[in-house]
């Protein structure tokens, strides 16, 4: 099977370099050559944000998953010893 027999639906919706480019331009338009360093400033503060908190939720889960397992070790008692 070929790369180049990939369904339509596929390749519905993924833009191409001349889209992208009028994209840009239409940006540029709307928002001015001085105010696009501030929306990618605020663009990457947001994804910098978003990754603390996925971070710490990550943090929160292993580190409860963890005392799960430390509560549960102790009760955990051999059958052989009386």
């Amino acid at each position: 099977m070929s790369i180049l027999n990939l369904h339509p639906q596929l390749l519905m919706g993924m833009p191409n370099a001349g889209e992208l480019v009028i994209t840009l331009l239409i940006i540029v338009v709307l928002f001015g050559g001085k105010k696009i360093p501030e929306l990618a400033k605020g663009l990457g503060k947001g994804i910098r944000e978003f990754n603390d908190a996925k971070d710490g939720i990550k943090n929160e889960i292993e580190t409860g998953m963890k005392d799960k397992e430390k509560i549960q070790a102790p009760n955990s008692t051999p059958s052989g010893n009386a």
